[in-house]
């Protein structure tokens, strides 16, 4: 049996943090007079800060100087930030701790793999950072997913080759960079969303310890 790699999104996966990300991207849209839905916000999730703000501006039919483009992104980092500091360990998502600990008890790697430029702030706030062997974030990356960069570095750190990680992501891009990646790809959230990944869960609730047992044995 050979130890495989167990590497999870962020937000949405570990933490509910994609509910700050759409408040603080809508005050944004809507300085920008850019109507802006829960439904759009699903296409930004897993995917970077400059590409997001690329998407909103297209749905309003916006082009702005790139000097406003990167004032407008610190903008939306501040107010994000602004709701990330009041965070503490109730935002961890049901049954994340009881997952993790399992995994670490069978001595498997385990590894953060995030788009999020603030990864390692909200995991020490949630008080999750020593839960991973190695933490690769926005800081650490050049290709935002779908491209695989993200999860190819975290296999590396691990010294896991990419068919012997597990990825758990709530996005569809998400999604495809795991399985551009060549690893198995679990999607948390709606079927009718994350209908590429391998296998779908509402969420860790629904994770029993004998298919994460599979997902090592096999």
């Amino acid at each position: 049996m050979s130890k495989k790699g167990f590497i999870f999104d962020l937000d949405g996966v570990i933490v509910d943090t994609a509910k700050y990300h759409f408040l603080a991207w809508r005050k944004l849209a809507k300085s920008l007079d850019i109507d802006f839905s829960e439904t759009q916000n699903e296409q930004l999730k897993g995917v970077s800060r400059v590409k997001s703000l690329e998407k909103i501006l297209s749905w309003g039919n916006k082009s702005i100087s790139e000097d406003k483009f990167m004032e407008l992104m610190a903008k939306k980092n501040d107010d994000y930030l602004s709701f990330i500091d009041k965070m503490d360990t109730q935002e961890i998502l049901p049954d994340i701790p009881k997952v993790l600990n399992f995994i670490k008890d069978k001595k498997q790697g385990i590894a953060l793999g995030s788009a999020s430029k603030n990864a390692r702030t909200i995991l020490k706030k949630v008080k999750l950072k020593k839960s991973f062997e190695t933490i690769v974030d926005g800081n650490d990356v050049s290709k935002a997913k779908p491209d695989p960069e993200v999860f190819l570095i975290a296999a590396k750190q691990l010294n896991i080759a990419p068919e012997h990680c597990i990825v758990f992501e709530d996005s569809v891009a998400g999604v495809k960079a795991a399985n551009t990646a060549n690893m198995i790809s679990i999607g948390i959230g709606e079927i009718s969303i994350l209908g590429e990944a391998d296998y779908v869960f509402k969420d860790f609730t629904q994770i029993s310890e004998e298919f994460l047992t599979e997902l090592i044995t096999n």
